[in-house]
Order: structure tokens, then C-alpha cells, then sequence
């Protein structure tokens, strides 16, 4: 009997979906009343869809501060007075100002007067407002209407007509209130706890339960209301830590907790003045505003400089002077070479050294993301890769990792000579592609390395979160039962695709960084211990332990993330993320002779100065961004499964569809389903093994008997310019990002319908015997498939120890480098090569490109599962593969010659350890 629990739906994916579509229902109905004649039953009837709309919408309202429910009360006495014209233009102009963001860029003009001159007056304080930086600050405190309006008025008074920034006042009266603001509202950028606040909210209604999932599950009725403002500070740096925290009390300074000063940016008492608090925000505001790295480029471009060194383009010199290249520097602009300096003094600073605006930059960038420590690179997240690896591991090492990651961390194992172990991810042969690592695969290998000996080897878990079709692990669940085997391990999680995880909780939960600081927090607190004592008690004789030893384990974690992937980043712009506890005793030193070794000593200053604006970016408005991109995947998704011309060819595949029912512990199965609408997810996040990233939505197309390729340049791109990631042999993959706009989403959505009404055409007008080809060719796209291959295992020859998982990747690549030790067999001949007892072994990597990870690695024995596969491969690059010579294998000669020298060195290690 299943024991899941019943999916929580709605009738939109988020509260922001909900408001905008409520406040355009909402004009709609007043411009219908308009035009209504008095006293008629149609003007009741769309007044009582207008009251409706209203009373929701005042539900929502209240946790913002514009238009807030002070303006919904005058719409609704508006209705009242039955100015029903007044109403509808007034509504109209709301709706503008909301979808468009308007009112953010004038907040003196009230958003609910009717004047003009309240939108286009030009006072000298309304210009300067034009130009301000708006947000919000949540004041909790449960006032009188009285004191709240107060409030406003003593903090509007406050304003700076100079200052940079602008703020509105959003005050909340309960705990629970206060929670769901920060949930919904974006613009919250700072927070004031006044006082005890009561804890239940009195306001919660059925529309909005759907969307607070997160804070109905938190239960703190037996803590006194005293506790709850310091309670909330907790949460707060939990579900949204970029914010700026306040604490507003009577209690004694003797009696102030230590975790509760350490919480809050200030303390205040309720004797202090408002505007010490009001400056506070404003600092905290302007510091969090900071792009040292970039503000310092920009001050070095003005100066009058003369360049005596290299880099004839510096200044734009070489360019702007010139008659053949001048289009060069028009298309670029003037201020493109003003920055372009190898300059790492006079204000500037050097990427390898750091000490001034980038060691300043790096620094913050580490707060943003939770780490400890932040590093730039600037040439990709293939070579941050290499220098986590290579910074980590030795020759001799074990590293266990998907054999289907990056090919970037392959090479890595080559550059460090670490013995790889290859983790199969579960294959999704139907739609020709990989899932992930499940848990109880690589907990079988570690107790199998443990049994023979080499737990002591084992030094890193690397794995690919998220995977490229938008896999995610249970970070947090991962590192726990590794941990309780092998204490010391270190972590690489390749992040590359997932840098926006970072800044809403649903998401970063499953984050490197989130999930080691939290565990570092549990393990080293009393209930953990006592946790710990109990589970070795109940467990049975010869019984793995399931949790950590607290005496013994310690968090050690990288994430190496493409920011330019998924955040505001020029080309290349990636970071390394550092959680260790013993990264200075242990990791250090090789960590920086690894960034020396990859790092150019002549780093792009525009990709630096972008990743210290992109993090400026994700502080203020990752929230908003991130959730705003994963509600237009969502919104394609409907769109899809919603239109029938659009499903009769296209499929969105849902999570059960990439994750096997044995991994999706709450049963969740899809985001959205036409007849019950939007599933919510939150659990899912917390608990599942395996969960889908939103962003990555990928379409299935085999009934349009079109392969993945053809689909992405014959259709998308030649016809439409469409451009996309990945495909398959059956399916393509769309990215929505924090730069997706709705626009963009609808011209997929028409581009989609163009092709399908194409396909109808196309087929209507085939013979009888074009049919059967086709219908052949759907046949081929649906059902017969190749099953995907598994890693086959290392040849003898290249095996770290007979009998167990690792093999020497290292000398099976090196020993390629002599030609005359390798020969080449056509692709269709091998299958008859290995039915006629030969094994032949891969001497370089195989990598189809994309996804980008190989399918054979030097040293690897070629099976005929990876024969048909690549049979089957649709993509035409293939790097490593030579279509004209066949596939590169080694000489069977050379192979019995490594096999003698490999034999005899296990040999002499085995004496040397005797």
C-alpha cells in the first residue's frame, strides 16, 4: 500500500502568476463595468466579479507595499461610489505600472492617484526619485492603522532627495505574516524586527495556502513570543541570508543572547531614534551596492594614461586609428578599450595575487554564494575543474566519479594521475540519454573499496549537480551516508548549470555550499551527538553505520559553478567554491599552485568585472530573477500540454519520466497536469533522492519522425533562429534563464505551432509508400531504441589493482602519445572483431559532443553496447572519433607488454610495503 502523500495543486504555479493575472482580470472586469448601463443585471453581475476580485486581491496585496491594500480599499470605495470610469482607468494604469515595473522607477508619485501631474510632474524631488534604486523594508510589529500610518510618514520625511537608493515602508503584524512577504515579495531588501511580534497570522486564506508550503510547516508554538523575533532572524538567514536583518528590543543588553547579537546587522532600542535605523539600511544597502573590481576598472579607463607596455589595443589606440579595423571599435564601443589594461597596480589588481577591489570582489562574492571562500576564473569552469582536481589529488588517489560528467574533470584525473572509478548513472534508454548516480551505487562501491583494502585511497566524490537535462542530487543526503563511511571525504560538486540555485531556497537547498555549511552546523551540536550515540546503539552486529561519527568527520567541499551559464556573466566567467574545514592545514598551498598552474597570468578584466556585477545582481534581484525564469519554463510547459496541435507532436517529459518511481520518495510525478493544474514541489525538494531542475525543459519529438539534430538546424535554427543546448536522438532540451523574457516564450510557443501545422502539411501530402517510410521512421524514434551502454571496465593492463574498481587513466593516455603504439579499425568492423574473441581498448576519449562526457575513455575495453551506440548517434561532432579512420584502439602487442610492466610494479609495491 503506498504510504505517499496526496499532491498539493493550484491554479497557478506562483503568487506572482496569481497577482498579475488577478490584477488584469481585474481591468478587464472595470472596463466591462464601464460600459454597463446603471441599474442593469449586467452591471451586477460584473460588479460582483470585480468585489470578488478585489477581496483576492487585497489577500495578496497586503504583503506588498505597492500597490498595497491601502489602495485596494480605495478601489473597492471607488466601486462603492459607483465611479465605475475612474475605477476602470485607474485599475488600467495599475496594471501597466505593475507588469512594467514602473512604479519602482517613480515611488514619490502615488501609484493610486488619478492625476497626471502625479505621473509626470517634474519636481525637482520626483526627478531625482526617477533615477533611485527602489526596495522594500519589512517593519515587523503589530501596530495600530494609527501608528503604522506614523510610521510611513516619519520614514518618508527621512528621505534624502540625493541619496541613491529609495525605500517603502511594508509593515507586517505577525510571524507568520512576516514569513510569507519575505516569500512572496521580491523588493524586501532589508528587515526590522520590532519588539515581541505574535505568531499566527489571522490573514491566510485558501488562495494563498497553496504557495506558503514553506511556512505552514513550520511549527513554533512552544516558543514564547519574546523568542520570536530572534526566531524569525534565524529563518530569515536561512530562506533569504542576502538580506539585511535588524532587531528592534526592550530586553536588557545583559540579557541578549550571543546568537542573537550575532544574527542581527544592528540592535537597537526603542528609546533610539528612527533615523540611526534608517541610515543603517542605507549603508547597508550601499555596501551590499559595491563592485570593487568593476568600480575600480571603470576609475582606471578615465584616467589619461600612457602606455608603454604591451597590448597595442589598450586605450583603443591601435583601433580608433585605424582606416581598416575603425568598425571593430564603433561595433564595441569607446569604453570597451578604455578598460582594456594589463595594468595590476594604480588601482587595479592582480588575479593571482590578489591584495586590493578583486581580493575585495572575490570576498563578496564568497558571502553571496555561503562559501567560505570564492575564487574567479576566467577561462571556463573545464579549467575550474582541473584545478579542483589537480589542487586535491595525487598520483595514486582514488577519485570516484560519474562517467558521464564533464569531460573536463577526465582530463583532470589525466593532469593529477588519480585512479578514476567510474559510477554509472541509471540510463533513460527511451529517451536516449543518462539519469544520475543513485546513492546506493556509490555506497556499494566505497564498502567495496573499503573491503580490499583501499578506503585509505579514496579521496574525492565527484559528481555533476546539475546534470546537463536538469538532474539534481540530494546534496545533503549524499554527503551524510558518504561521510558515515569515509569521514574525511572531499566533495566536488561540478554546479556548472546550477549557479542561480543559489538565491531562492527551494533550489539552493540542494547546493554545495548551502548543504556543507548546514551540515558543519549539525555535526558539531549537542542533538547531533546524541543522535549519534543513539543510531550506534540500535544497530545490529556487522550493521554499516548510516550517520557520521562527530569526532571524526569533517566537511571538506568544492563547487565549481558556470556563472555565465545561468547569471549575468560574460562568456567563460566561472567560480570556484570552497567549504573546508581543513583547508588551510590541508588544501591550501596545492590549491593555489593548481590556480598558478591554469590561470592566465593575463586575465580578461571585462569577464572579472562581470562576475563582480553578475553577484551585485544575484544579491538584489536573484530572488525575483530566478523565481520569474522558473515560472516562464513553467508557463511553456502548460502552453505545450495545454494546446492540442502543440501535444499531437511534442511531449514535455515530466519527472517520471527522468527519475524511476524508486527515487521519488513524495510521488511527486509532474509539475503540472491539465485537469488539477500546478503540483507544488517543495517537498519534493527536501526529500527526494533525484529532483528536475524547471529551467531545463526537454521536449520529446519522436513522433514528428525528426531526430534531435535535424530538428535543432532545419527547423529551429535555419527557419526561426532558435538556438538550443542539447538534443538527443528523440529529444531537444530548452533553458529558460533569468534573461528569458515572456516574449521570447511566446515566439517559442508560435514557433512551435508553425512547425507542428508544418509537419501536418508535410505529412497530408505524402504517397502511400512516403507513409510507410515515415511511419518507419517514427517507429525507429519510439520504440526501437539502442539501449544505452554502462562504463565496460579498464583492461587489465591499466587496472590501479586486479579485482578492484580504479583504473590507471593516466598511463593508458600517455602510452597513446606514441602513434606507432595504437591503430585504427573501422567503426562497423569492430562489432566481428569482438564476437571474434578480440578485445580491443580505447586508446583516447570518445566524447560526443553535445552532452560533452565520453563514452570511452583511454584504457577501457570496447563493448559492443558502445559499438551500437555510437552506431546510433545522431550529433555530428564526436571528439576523439575519426569517421574516415575508425576508432583509435591499442596494439594488442602493446597491450601484453603494459600487462607485464603493470604486473611487475604491483609486484615491487607489494615488497616495498612488506
Amino acid at each position: 500500500m503506498s504510504t505517499r502523500k496526496k499532491q498539493i495543486s493550484a491554479p497557478y504555479y506562483s503568487i506572482g502568476q496569481l497577482r498579475l493575472n488577478h490584477w488584469n482580470a481585474l481591468k478587464n472586469e472595470c472596463v466591462e463595468l464601464s460600459h454597463c448601463r446603471r441599474g442593469s443585471a449586467n452591471e451586477t453581475s460584473h460588479k460582483e466579479k470585480v468585489q470578488a476580485l478585489l477581496k483576492n486581491l487585497k489577500t495578496v496585496e497586503q504583503y506588498f507595499a505597492v500597490p498595497g491594500k491601502l489602495v485596494v480599499d480605495k478601489l473597492a470605495k471607488s466601486l462603492a461610489r459607483r465611479e465605475h470610469e475612474a475605477l476602470a482607468n485607474s485599475v488600467a494604469r495599475l496594471t501597466r505600472q505593475l507588469v512594467s515595473d514602473e512604479y519602482s522607477e517613480n515611488i514619490f508619485a502615488p501609484i493610486d492617484d488619478d492625476s497626471e501631474e502625479a505621473i509626470t510632474e517634474e519636481s525637482g524631488e520626483q526627478i531625482v526619485s526617477k533615477r533611485k534604486n527602489y526596495f522594500e523594508v519589512l517593519f515587523l510589529e503589530d501596530l495600530s492603522t494609527s501608528d503604522e500610518a506614523a510610521l510611513h510618514l516619519k520614514v518618508k520625511s527621512l528621505h534624502d532627495p540625493h541619496e541613491e537608493f529609495n525605500y517603502s515602508v511594508n509593515v507586517q503584524h505577525s510571524f507568520q505574516d512576516a514569513l510569507i512577504a519575505l516569500f512572496f515579495n521580491h523588493n524586501i531588501q532589508a528587515v526590522v524586527i520590532r519588539y515581541a511580534p505574535p505568531y499566527r497570522s489571522s490573514n491566510i486564506s485558501p488562495l494563498i495556502k497553496p504557495y506558503i508550503q514553506n511556512v505552514l510547516k513550520i511549527d513554533l508554538n512552544s516558543i514564547p513570543e519574546s523568542d520570536l523575533g530572534p526566531r524569525l532572524g534565524e529563518l530569515i538567514k536561512q530562506f533569504r541570508p542576502e538580506l539585511d536583518t535588524y532587531y528592534v528590543t526592550d530586553t536588557a543588553l545583559t540579557d541578549l543572547k550571543d546568537t542573537t547579537l550575532q544574527l542581527f546587522r544592528r540592535i537597537y532600542y526603542r528609546k533610539e531614534d528612527l533615523q540611526e535605523l534608517h541610515l543603517a539600511i542605507i549603508r547597508g544597502i550601499r555596501e551590499r551596492h559595491q563592485t570593487p573590481f568593476f568600480s575600480a576598472l571603470k576609475e582606471y579607463s578615465q584616467k589619461p594614461t600612457g602606455i608603454f607596455h604591451a597590448m597595442p589595443i589598450s586605450r583603443g589606440n591601435s583601433v580608433f586609428k585605424s582606416r581598416w579595423i575603425k568598425d571593430f571599435g564603433d561595433f564595441y564601443g569607446r569604453n570597451m578599450f578604455l578598460a582594456e589594461t594589463s595594468s595590476t597596480t594604480g588601482g587595479m589588481d592582480s588575479l593571482l595575487q590578489p591584495t586590493g577591489p578583486l581580493k575585495k570582489a572575490q570576498e563578496m562574492a564568497a558571502k553571496a554564494y555561503r562559501a567560505q571562500k570564492t575564487y574567479f576564473v576566467t577561462n571556463g569552469t573545464s579549467t575550474a575543474n582541473k584545478i579542483v582536481v589537480q589542487a586535491l589529488v595525487e598520483p595514486g588517489d582514488l577519485v570516484m566519479i560519474d562517467r558521464d560528467c564533464h569531460k573536463s574533470h577526465h582530463y583532470g584525473l589525466v593532469l593529477s594521475g588519480a585512479y578514476p572509478v567510474y559510477l554509472d548513472s541509471y540510463p533513460i534508454e527511451k529517451y536516449s540519454m543518462y539519469g544520475a548516480v543513485p546513492l546506493e551505487q556509490i555506497l556499494s562501491k566505497l564498502l567495496q573499496l573499503k573491503a580490499a583494502g583501499r578506503l585509505d585511497k579514496v579521496k574525492m566524490l565527484l559528481l555533476t549537480n546539475c546534470t546537463f537535462d536538469g538532474l539534481v542530487y540530494n546534496v545533503q543526503r549524499v554527503m551524510e551516508r558518504v561521510l558515515a563511511i569515509k569521514p574525511d571525504m572531499v566533495f566536488l560538486w561540478d554546479e556548472a548549470w546550477f549557479a542561480f540555485a543559489s538565491f531562492t531556497y527551494t533550489y539552493k537547498q540542494r547546493t554545495g555550499m548551502f548543504s556543507a555549511e548546514k551540515l558543519c552546523r549539525k555535526y558539531q551540536g549537542p542533538a547531533y551527538r546524541r543522535q549519534y550515540q543513539e543510531h550506534i546503539k540500535a544497530l545490529k552486529q556487522g550493521e554499516e553505520p548510516k550517520l557520521p561519527n562527530p569526532d571524526k568527520v569533517r566537511i571538506r567541499v568544492y563547487a565549481t559553478q558556470s556563472t555565465h551559464k545561468t547569471l549575468s556573466s560574460f562568456r567563460q566567467g566561472s567560480m570556484i567554491h570552497i567549504w573546508d574545514q581543513d583547508f588551510r592545514k590541508k588544501s591550501e598551498s596545492t590549491f593555489l599552485e593548481a590556480y598558478m598552474t591554469h590561470t592566465s597570468t593575463s586575465p580578461n578584466y571585462q569577464m572579472l568585472a562581470s562576475l563582480d556585477v553578475g553577484r551585485r545582481q544575484a544579491q538584489f534581484e536573484g530572488y525575483e530573477m530566478v523565481e520569474k525564469s522558473v515560472e516562464l519554463a513553467m508557463v511553456l510547459r502548460a502552453k505545450v500540454i495545454d494546446n492540442p496541435q502543440l501535444s499531437k507532436y511534442f511531449d514535455v517529459l515530466t519527472l517520471k519520466d527522468f527519475i524511476p518511481d524508486q527515487y521519488r520518495e513524495s510521488g511527486l510525478a509532474e509539475y503540472y497536469d491539465s485537469a488539477t493544474g500546478w503540483n507544488r514541489m517543495e517537498e519534493a525538494w527536501e526529500q527526494d533522492e533525484f529532483m528536475l531542475d524547471p529551467t531545463k525543459i526537454t521536449l520529446f519529438i519522436g513522433r514528428t519522425g525528426v531526430d534531435g539534430d535535424t530538428f535543432k538546424n532545419k527547423y529551429l535554427m535555419d527557419q526561426y533562429n532558435i538556438q538550443i543546448n542539447k538534443t538527443s536522438r528523440n529529444t531537444v532540451l530548452f533553458m529558460t534563464n533569468i534573461g528569458t523574457t515572456r516574449g521570447s516564450v511566446a515566439y517559442l510557443t508560435k514557433v512551435l505551432l508553425k512547425i507542428s501545422k508544418q509537419l501536418d502539411d508535410e505529412y497530408n501530402s505524402l504517397n502511400k509508400r512516403e507513409s510507410e517510410i515515415a511511419r518507419l521512421r517514427i517507429k525507429s524514434m519510439t520504440e526501437d531504441l539502442p539501449p544505452l551502454p554502462d562504463f565496460s571496465r579498464f583492461n587489465a593492463s591499466f587496472l590501479a589493482v586486479p579485482g578492484v574498481p580504479g583504473g590507471n587513466l593516466r598511463a593508458a593516455y600517455f602510452l597513446s602519445y606514441n602513434e606507432e603504439n595504437c591503430e585504427y579499425i573501422p567503426i562497423r568492423s569492430c562489432m566481428e572483431a569482438i564476437q571474434n574473441g578480440r578485445e580491443l581498448v580505447a586508446s583516447s576519449f570518445v566524447i560526443p559532443y553535445p552532452p560533452g562526457f565520453p563514452v570511452l575513455v583511454p584504457g577501457q575495453v570496447v563493448s559492443e553496447e558502445i559499438i551500437r551506440f555510437m552506431l546510433a548517434l545522431d550529433v555530428k561532432e564526436i571528439h576523439g572519433y575519426r569517421a574516415d579512420l575508425g576508432l583509435r584502439i591499442f596494439r594488442e602487442s602493446v597491450l601484453n607488454r603494459q600487462k607485464t610492466a603493470t604486473a611487475m610494479g604491483g609486484m615491487a609495491m607489494s615488497k616495498k610495503k612488506k
